[in-house]
């Protein structure tokens, strides 16, 4: 019953010479530099102890990679500003203001519970905000944080399905103002990289600096009240009263959404959604089974049935959420994948589903040949939830992909285009097409961090809000 769940500047390939304009659109956050990733220098926090463990990657694109190691090694970048003088051992670049004291819930190491600490909060910089929390689902891939199933850097910040009130903007940002209400994109999208233009904002190449825990340009603006800096997941860090952000990460909403709802779309509902409708491709008549009926198959149920789904089995072994996945569309039932082999095939008439969609918890390699079995001839398996990526073997025989045709396919934020979904999906919700309300089960202050992710893993919630006073 449990649910789950990657970007940094891109630059643009060129087969000739890089000229100085290229880094001006390493992306559109900024013009920061990155550090050369063949002479990684170890970092220093603000106390002055080295940081050996983050060091940020260069996008794939060589063009750009030498263009970036050139300014390195000189030791400037390409707007006149000194290559490292605003890393974590400089003295902070607060452009003539005060950090900001706030709480955040912090992972100091895998495997330890979440801890709310006061932080101190630097000044947006080039291309950056500070927003105002308003609320944060409680997504699942923060638990794969947590647990070290998703690797990450430590400590961190966690939170990265958020929205809230802009309060300050740092320079060069444009389009946003104090008092947008926004939205963050799980996947921040650069529009220049060849995914972005390609319409694949959830592939851009800024995904390569996700889980690097620093934020674009390789510095912090979260600390600790030691002075160690925090990273913050995806770079954004939704699980503090404030946080400061790439612009690329947000998309302003207009402020009659309420954002205890809108926060859902940054991640689950968008992935969950496109998952169905953009990754699976339902197609009205389709019959379709969604595994695993958390924030993310509550979804993408309700993406299959406005799709034209014909049928839609859910799965989940949570009596409750299989009652909520019939309020959201689900027309059949089931406990288990061994229960809902022979209902799926009886329904069908021995065909079965057309599209198999996988949101469960944590994925385990050993059930993909019984998923798999699920698909019709010529069927398509999406899988969106998480493995642990410490898991290498998988069970599941090939030849059915050639002999039927079978597809077997993957999906980040649903494949979805968060500038157009987001907009897009809150209209559904607003004209009633799109139940959030629903998905909503509990709601929890940040200090209960801790309480709500524990009633996540029991199975009493599809999603939990954490609310800001």
């Amino acid at each position: 019953g449990r649910v789950g769940q990657d970007p940094g500047q891109v630059g643009r390939q060129r087969a000739g010479p890089v000229g100085s304009d290229d880094v001006e659109h390493v992306a559109d956050c900024s013009d920061r530099v990155y550090r050369d990733a063949g002479a990684p220098a170890r970092r220093r926090s603000r106390t002055g102890r080295p940081h050996a463990r983050r060091v940020s990657r260069l996008p794939e694109h060589p063009a750009v990679w030498q263009h970036l190691a050139d300014v390195a090694s000189a030791g400037g970048s390409g707007n006149g500003r000194a290559a490292g003088n605003e890393g974590a051992g400089a003295v902070p670049h607060h452009m003539g203001r005060d950090t900001v004291q706030t709480e955040a819930a912090i992972c100091w190491n895998a495997g330890e519970p979440w801890s709310v600490e006061t932080i101190e909060l630097d000044p947006p910089k080039e291309g950056e905000v500070l927003v105002r929390m308003v609320a944060s689902g409680m997504c699942h891939s923060d638990e794969h944080l947590r647990t070290g199933d998703l690797a990450g850097m430590y400590p961190v910040i966690g939170g990265h399905e958020g929205a809230g009130i802009v309060e300050e903007v740092g320079p060069g940002v444009e389009g946003l103002a104090p008092g947008d209400h926004v939205v963050f994109g799980f996947v921040a999208a650069c529009g220049r990289c060849p995914s972005c233009v390609r319409g694949h904002s959830s592939l851009c190449d800024v995904g390569g600096l996700l889980m690097m825990g620093a934020q674009a340009d390789g510095t912090y603006r979260h600390h600790s009240s030691s002075g160690q800096d925090l990273g913050t997941l995806v770079c954004l860090g939704t699980f503090a009263r404030h946080t400061v952000v790439n612009q690329a990460s947000c998309v302003k909403v207009f402020d009659h959404y309420p954002l205890d709802k809108a926060c859902l779309v940054g991640c689950g509902v968008t992935t969950g959604w496109g998952s169905a409708v953009y990754a699976a491709e339902v197609k009205p008549g389709d019959d379709v089974v969604v595994i695993g009926i958390g924030g993310l198959g509550a979804a993408a149920v309700q993406g299959a049935r406005l799709a034209g789904a014909e049928r839609i089995f859910a799965i989940d072994p949570v009596p409750y959420k299989l009652e909520m996945a019939t309020k959201f569309g689900a027309t059949h039932t089931a406990s288990s994948i061994g229960e809902a082999m022979p209902l799926v095939n009886e329904v069908t008439w021995g065909k079965n589903a057309d599209k198999v969609i996988c949101t469960m918890g944590v994925g385990e390699g050993g059930l993909m040949e019984q998923i798999m079995q699920l698909a019709a001839k010529g069927g398509r398996v999406v899988v969106t939830n998480i493995h642990p990526m410490s898991e290498t073997e998988v069970t599941i025989s090939l030849t059915w992909l050639t002999l039927l045709q079978k597809q077997l396919v993957g999906t980040i934020f649903g494949s979805a285009n968060f500038r157009y979904d987001i907009p897009h999906l809150l209209r559904l919700y607003e004209q009633g097409q799109l139940d959030l309300d629903s998905m909503v089960t509990n709601t929890y202050s940040l200090d209960q961090v801790n309480e709500g992710y524990a009633d996540m893993l029991a199975g009493k919630n599809i999603r939990g809000v954490i609310l800001f006073d």
